[in-house]
């Protein structure tokens, strides 16, 4: 017989299903947040803490914990975004009186700059394929896609025949939370999309399938699958940089501002809810501008 769960079990399962229902955030994030909590959850377990006990120390011994474990400071930074919302959650819910994170702060400095590529390694990177084999012209469609839209890599996933206009060139993407955004793609990615609905594509599926990228066996691709993919063309072009498909959205985005894009627009195509999640991206354009004037300038 399952025994029965615990309050603060209770209280989690109650969380994520507000997160599902009333957020309507998606299945990946709350399992990203379930992750979180259940650290939390763990820590208490241990030390005999019930969650109406919970203070501002708790938690911050239990990041600390997690920074000495070896967590990336992005992780950390994800981490308590997930307990404010929980314990905000308990205290809307009548579960407990006091929020224990309304004083939690993130360290800016925890906060590292994304990583992204140069254009000629972007451009490396979308050479990769053989396009005189099937799966190579999928590829470079694929590649082509992620860095021409900044797609994140369950969009890229989830993309439908339907949702790619290759004549006006653009694709309308459901983005975190089911929200819908209009990206506008590019002629190089509508050619090499055009390239691979003609030569690859119909050799996988006979037409049943309403996702637009396929594997070899016709299935819709995976997270991980897409994964996989992109480390074996950047190791095929030789590419120093630790990849992966986020790389090439902040690539996407970092290039379009260099090249005089406004902030609310990339905003838009990337599908932040908040400008301030873009605005990291500024912060990366100007160590790149610090960089060369230290470089070229006689008086730097």
């Amino acid at each position: 017989m399952k025994p029965p769960a615990s309050p603060a079990e209770d209280a989690l399962r109650l969380f994520l299903e507000y997160l599902a229902v009333e957020k309507g955030l998606s299945a990946n994030t709350i399992a990203s947040y379930a992750r979180d909590v259940r650290k939390l959850l763990a820590s208490l377990k241990a030390g005999k803490i019930p969650l109406p006990r919970v203070t501002e120390e708790t938690l911050v011994g239990l990041i600390h914990g997690e920074s000495r474990s070896g967590l990336s400071a992005r992780s950390l930074a994800r981490l308590i975004s997930a307990l404010r919302s929980f314990f905000r959650f308990l205290v809307l819910s009548g579960l407990i009186k006091k929020d224990p994170t309304s004083r939690l702060t993130t360290p800016s400095t925890w906060l590292a700059l994304p990583r992204f590529l140069t254009v000629a390694e972007a451009g490396a990177l979308l050479q990769s394929p053989d396009e005189k084999k099937a799966h190579g012209l999928r590829d470079r469609a694929m590649l082509e896609v992620l860095y021409g839209s900044g797609l994140r890599v369950s969009e890229l996933a989830a993309l439908k025949l339907a949702e790619i206009n290759l004549d006006d060139g653009f694709l309308v993407c459901r983005g975190k939370g089911g929200k819908e955004r209009i990206v506008p793609l590019g002629r190089s990615a509508c050619d090499a999309v055009r390239r691979y609905l003609a030569g690859a594509r119909p050799l996988v599926d006979p037409g049943e399938r309403e996702e637009l990228f396929l594997t070899r066996r016709g299935r819709p691709f995976t997270r991980q699958g897409v994964w996989k993919l992109l480390r074996k063309h950047a190791g095929n072009a030789g590419l120093a940089v630790k990849i992966s498909p986020h790389v090439l959205r902040h690539s996407f985005a970092t290039h379009l501002l260099e090249r005089g894009a406004d902030l609310r627009s990339v905003q838009l195509m990337l599908g932040h809810s908040q400008i301030t999640t873009t605005q990291i991206y500024t912060h990366v354009s100007r160590e790149r501008l610090r960089r060369v004037y230290d470089k070229f300038h006689p008086r730097a």
